[in-house]
């Protein structure tokens, strides 16, 4: 059968390696597609770059500064979107699906913020866009939420889908050290970039989690209603406590189903040492899906990278190709629910979140400051697990109580901590961190 003519929109670090895995496993591929997958045309402002990557295939594959060159080509079949962000790359897309041809992305941002858009765009001309690479770089996560558990009503999703922080919460917790320490290092090796923002306040988690809660619960994508909190401000001194209490602090993505709409949410995270989850370590992601049928089901893997990527880009390429000439009613749903399907269940707000809380307080070492503490607790109905109070330093007038709660919602906690910072005897601000059992 002839080749799908593939064009590729950047050809930088995930390019190349899409470029070079799908040179090197052509046959394979083949095999598995049923017909020759080739990029014929690649897109790239550095085209001294591109030629390098393309090598000894340059006779075979047209490169161009053009993007648009690319997407208006009659004869490519599949567009790659890799170039990221929010601007040229949603104009290329849509002016892609506009010409009739499938994209594939691993633009995360572009999706979570404009997914709705896109999607209906494509449905409108009978194309799919395949974004398996969006979401935790090498793992297949979306096509398990697509279409493994279909049969499920998944209930939550709990996620380690940032590399970056991962490893400066792993290089704290073992090594002792500051998150600004940490982050310094992380950059000299490349684990971050040299403005980590999007990485280390939780938005690139963000990302990942809405395209996730809209497949796993058929809604659309809501980015804008994500509660996003990052790690700047965590301390190793934390890290130890949570140690102490049999806990481990990871920045998690969580999407529940509750009875009065979603949760969706970016926050550090204590979770029990005893789960699988808690012990990836380093760069590594991992994502924990709950469904009704099937039980827990972990996914687990590189988040990033050039092959491991490329590897989830190349899947969609080949799934695409499979599906090319289905008819477009029968093809698996973008969001895994049939478009006229999905609901409009809302997103709650965090004052109706139910979670675990962990309190550090610094407060004066004087009698009757805990009976105090646990007296307001009680009176929003806040009950206690587990409690460290730490014996002051010789000469010493203050000291740290660290107490866990069980689950409630989160309006009571935040009551609590108002009224506990009004007492004489607590000094400055409450840390608080939220506890999931992920049982």
């Amino acid at each position: 059968m002839n080749p799908i003519n593939v064009g590729l929109l950047g050809i930088g670090t995930v390019g190349g390696g899409t470029f070079t895995v799908l040179s090197r496993n052509e046959a394979e591929i083949t095999r598995r597609a049923g017909r020759p997958i080739r990029i014929t045309q690649v897109a790239d402002k550095n085209l001294v770059l591109a030629k390098q990557i393309i090598g000894d295939s340059g006779g075979q594959v047209a490169v161009t500064d053009d993007a648009f060159a690319v997407v208006n080509n009659p004869e490519i079949d599949i567009v790659v979107e890799l170039i990221g962000g929010y601007g040229i790359a949603k104009e290329l897309v849509l002016k892609a699906i506009e010409n009739g041809k499938h994209v594939v992305t691993a633009n995360k941002a572009l999706l979570a913020v404009h997914g709705n858009e896109i999607f209906a765009a494509a449905q409108r001309k009978g194309v799919m866009v395949g974004f398996e690479a969006a979401v935790a770089g090498g793992i297949p996560i979306i096509k398990a939420l697509r279409e493994g558990l279909t049969a499920n009503r998944i209930q939550w999703i709990a996620g380690i889908i940032n590399g970056t922080t991962n490893f400066i919460l792993s290089e704290m917790r073992d090594k002792g050290l500051s998150f600004d320490t940490v982050l310094k290092e992380a950059q000299r090796l490349g684990y971050a970039e040299a403005d980590p923002t999007f990485d280390v306040e939780g938005i690139d988690a963000a990302h990942k989690l809405t395209i996730m809660s809209a497949i796993a619960f058929g809604i659309p994508m809501q980015f804008d209603r994500a509660h996003i909190e990052g790690i700047s401000k965590l301390t190793a001194e934390d890290l130890k406590y949570a140690e102490q209490l049999g806990y481990r602090i990871k920045l998690l993505g969580i999407t529940k189903r509750r009875s009065a709409g979603i949760e969706l949410r970016v926050h550090p995270t204590l979770i029990p040492t005893k789960r699988l989850i808690a012990n990836v370590e380093g760069a590594m992601n991992a994502v924990l899906v709950q469904g009704d049928a099937v039980g827990s089901t972990l996914y687990y893997g590189k988040g990033a990278g050039a092959e491991p990527t490329a590897s989830s880009v190349i899947a969609d390429l080949v799934d695409i190709t499979r599906m090319h000439t289905a008819d477009p009613e029968n093809r698996v749903p973008h969001l895994a629910f049939q478009p006229d399907a999905v609901s409009d269940t809302p997103i709650l707000p965090m004052a109706e979140v139910e979670s675990g809380y962990y309190l550090r307080l610094r407060v004066e070492d004087k009698p009757g400051v805990l009976a105090d503490i646990t007296r307001i607790l009680a009176d929003q109905q806040i009950s206690i697990d587990a409690m460290i109070q730490r014996e002051p330093e010789e000469g010493e007038a203050q000291t740290d109580i660290i107490m866990l709660t069980h689950v409630v919602r989160e309006k009571q906690v935040d009551a609590a901590i108002a009224k506990i910072e009004a007492l004489p005897v607590v000094n400055g601000k409450i840390i608080r961190l939220r506890l999931e059992n992920l049982s």
